[in-house]
């Protein structure tokens, strides 16, 4: 709702109220009598002992000025004359001098001040009326659209200032040359396409790239979300969408923005509202606006969505949204060059590579980054530093992974003791597998819900995995829990987390990949899950008892598998287990190369704490 709005409305009222009272004080007051008229009674003693100079007749109204120079005012009936009444009362009408003044100007305005407020009050009604009609109403405005219009003349975003899709500002450059001169196309019989769906994950840069196009294009802009069209009141959405298709004519050639589509435009018959309901009705709706009988018009429909896979089929066929573009994560090169968009401006130490800190991103979303650029700048700030160096977008990148750093959570020497060969565990086996990713970081300071992390980072961006590589990986993530075990001669509840990642990735390779040797090339199991957040909704069985246990025994020998290897890892080189746990211990983070230095370096004599 509108609070603006709400607030002229009150503020007019008001405005009228005192308004009103102004008129009444300072209109009808000085009309008014200050003193109480006295009784015909007086008048006709005063005429009778021959007290009186003169009566001035006013209409009814009677002026009465005695011969002491004092005067007093009264009141007559209007169907008797002053003359009448003197003489029925017994007055020598020649010993008083009566003077008879016109009173038909003073009635009318007398009459007009009276009605005044009336018409004043009746003149704020028919204007707030008015106001409730206009676009920014909340009273009768229900079926307006809430678009925001965005003007071609407006400083808007260009390609210029979109980084990191390459590709798809490609696929979308002849939706910008359409705009900008349709006669090509329209020579040749082609037409516009007539909707765009921008599908990708949440802050990869679907509304900036949107709104790029329209910049490029130099059309008008219209944006809105796709819950605004929806209200409780059945019909309110198709009227919101007829009403913005109506602008969007109005101002063609132009572009609609809707931003988060699924909100409305999700498969019809999977709710309870059957025919009549609300969301259905929008979506029909924006079908028939999208590919009705008025197909000359030259209106671009650009919308966006993670969830493409739950979107009815009627507004992803051709005619509608013809032209599908995926907007992934960027990779390496993609990420320097968002970080340079989003560093431009900024005092950069000379020391700052963006590419390493690329590097050290991977899965990052532009909005990510962003992020991170910000977070880098708010820590230099603090430390009241000129320029923005490496420690704070490395400390920057922490606090965007993992949350702060928690300072003021207190450890006991057994548990930073514990964390420490943890967290050595894991480091040491990835540094010993080969062909794995390279060790980066290693960390036992505290941060989120994390006593510390071990990082390993891919010298370049993966997008395919081998077996091989989730079985190192699987050894990796039982480093720590095998650590513990050798140590201490039990375990914790530290690699629980690991331990569900873990178990997650050797099931996926049994029932989603395939990399079963027992159970062979094939998939069980038919799994819903929310596109590009990679979060499991539900799991349907398609296999029977048997083969659910030949699962868990194929999941089990991988685990085996792994546990074999990391402890064999380990076992062999617990002298460097205990270097390392003993270094954290001291200066609670090592990376880059004096991380590398030290795990290739000779084992200099250190034991393991006193426990």
């Amino acid at each position: 709702m509108d609070i603006r709005g709400i607030s002229k409305n009150v503020l007019f009222a008001l405005l009228g109220g005192v308004l009103v009272l102004l008129v009444v004080v300072l209109f009808l007051h000085p009309f008014s009598s200050s003193t109480k008229p006295q009784d015909l009674s007086r008048v006709i003693s005063d005429a009778q002992a021959g007290s009186i100079s003169k009566i001035q007749v006013k209409g009814d109204s009677l002026d009465v000025k005695l011969a002491d120079g004092t005067s007093y005012a009264s009141r007559k009936e209007a169907k008797d004359s002053v003359f009448e009444i003197f003489r029925q009362s017994g007055v020598d009408i020649s010993k008083v001098a009566v003077e008879i003044q016109p009173s038909s100007s003073g009635g009318l305005i007398r009459l007009a001040i009276g009605f005044l407020p009336i018409v004043i009050l009746v003149g704020l009604i028919v204007f707030m009326m008015r106001r409730s009609q206009g676009p920014n109403s909340q009273a009768m405005g229900f079926s307006k659209s809430r678009a925001r219009m965005f003007t071609a003349n407006r400083p808007s975003v260009t390609f210029v200032d979109v980084a990191g899709v390459d590709e798809e500002k490609e696929e979308l450059e002849e939706i910008v040359e359409f705009l900008k001169y349709p006669e090509k196309f329209l020579v040749l019989g082609a037409r516009i396409p007539r909707g765009v769906l921008l599908v990708g994950p949440p802050g990869t840069g679907k509304t900036l790239l949107a709104r790029a196009v329209a910049g490029e294009a130099s059309v008008p802009f219209f944006s809105i979300s796709g819950s605004e069209f929806v209200e409780m009141f059945v019909g309110v959405g198709a009227a919101r969408v007829r009403d913005l298709f109506d602008q969007a004519k109005r101002n063609s050639p132009c572009i609609v923005f809707v931003d988060e589509i699924d909100a409305v435009g999700r498969q019809r018959g999977s709710g309870l509202g059957g025919g009549n309901d609300e969301r259905e009705q929008t979506l029909n709706q924006i079908l028939v606006e999208m590919d009705g009988f008025d197909t000359n018009t030259n209106v671009m429909v650009i919308a966006a969505t993670n969830r493409p896979d739950i979107l009815d089929p009627a507004l992803l066929r051709p005619g509608r949204f013809d032209r599908q573009v995926i907007i992934d994560a960027p990779d390496v090169k993609g990420r320097v060059a968002i970080l340079g968009v989003h560093a431009k401006g900024k005092p950069l130490d000379e020391a700052v590579s963006l590419e390493a800190i690329a590097k050290r991103t991977p899965g990052f979303s532009g909005a990510d980054l962003a992020n991170l650029v910000n977070e880098a700048a708010i820590l230099a700030a603090r430390s009241t530093k000129k320029r923005i160096g490496t420690t704070e977008f490395e400390e920057a990148i922490d606090r965007v992974m993992l949350g702060p750093e928690r300072k003021s959570r207190v450890r006991s020497a057994r548990e930073n003791e514990m964390i420490a060969y943890h967290e050595s565990g894991h480091a040491l086996v990835a540094y010993q597998l080969k062909d794995f990713d390279p060790l980066f970081k290693i960390t036992i300071v505290s941060r989120g819900t994390s006593g510390g992390y071990t990082l390993a980072l891919p010298e370049e961006d993966r997008h395919l995995y081998t077996k091989s590589y989730f079985e190192k990986q699987l050894a990796m993530m039982l480093g720590g829990h095998v650590a513990e075990e050798l140590v201490f001669g039990e375990m914790s509840t530290g690699p629980s987390d690991d331990i569900s990642r873990l178990t997650n990735t050797a099931r996926a390779m049994v029932t989603r990949y395939g990399m079963s040797e027992e159970l062979g090339a094939r998939t069980f199991g038919r799994k819903q899950e929310l596109v590009f957040l990679g979060r499991e909704i539900s799991d349907q069985r398609d296999y029977s008892e048997k083969i659910a246990g030949e699962i868990d025994d194929a999941v089990r020998r991988m685990i085996d598998v792994a546990h074999e290897v990391a402890r064999r890892l380990i076992s062999e080189n617990l002298p460097k287990l205990h270097q390392l746990a003993q270094k954290l211990l001291e200066v609670e983070t090592l990376e880059g190369e004096a991380l590398l230095t030290l795990m290739a370096g000779p084992v200099e004599a250190a034991a393991p704490g006193s426990l």
